[in-house]
């Protein structure tokens, strides 16, 4: 069985797209694989409740108890490396990681940015793309490096910015889409449909079309 971790630091609404989906998918029998545990940075996160009504190991861990990043990122490591994970899923995990905690899980960890990168790196994403006058924005999920928000693309979800549009409307327009693309990357994931080499993303063209999502 291959064994997804996920990471939030809310209540993680990606986290519950990717668990309504792979059960609606039936991830267990089609692609052999579940989610084995949620962990938080967060002991209060209410992601830690749905796991947890969902059957799911959920595990907190207080972020603010350890004496430095470091400390915390390693023993985050060794509870993770219990699982063997075949993916590492950042859904809403509001840490940015350290190059030895990403180089000990090479290739395997997940992350949804809101933009579409490499646009918009960073935060206040869906004001900036307004600001700049952007008639398109939307969401990339990607392989997590040490350069924050600068790993090889998956997937991408792409929405129209309308001229009527503030960042809360802008976000909800691209939340939908993100829910819809989180799943179907970690699934191709799981099916060996991508994978990255030497920095970059490598799949067919028939699973980047279905990695490509256009909204309205």
């Amino acid at each position: 069985m291959q064994n997804i971790v996920i990471l939030i630091s809310g209540r993680g609404s990606n986290f519950e797209a990717i668990l309504r989906t792979s059960r609606e998918e039936n991830w267990e029998s089609a692609c052999n694989a579940r989610i084995a545990a949620v962990i938080s940075n967060r002991p209060q996160a209410a992601g830690l409740d749905i796991a947890r009504a969902a059957g799911i190991e959920a595990v907190a861990m207080d972020h603010k108890a350890y004496d430095s990043r470091e400390a915390f990122e390693a023993e985050l490591a060794d509870i993770i490396s219990r699982y063997d994970p075949a993916v590492i899923v950042l859904a809403g995990f509001m840490r940015v990681l350290t190059e030895g905690f990403v180089s000990r899980f090479e290739g395997k960890i997940l992350n949804i940015h809101p933009a579409l990168l490499p646009l918009f790196p960073g935060l206040n994403t869906h004001q900036r793309a307004i600001d700049a006058g952007c008639r398109v924005h939307g969401s990339t999920v990607h392989f997590v490096t040490a350069v924050l928000d600068g790993g090889s693309i998956i997937g991408q979800a792409v929405v129209p910015v309308l001229p009527s549009d503030d960042a809360d409307a802008l976000a909800h327009r691209s939340l939908v889409y993100e829910h819809q693309l989180y799943p179907k990357c970690v699934r191709a994931i799981l099916e060996g449909r991508v994978r990255c080499e030497d920095g970059r993303t490598v799949c067919n063209d028939e699973t980047a079309r279905s990695l490509t999502i256009f909204g309205c």
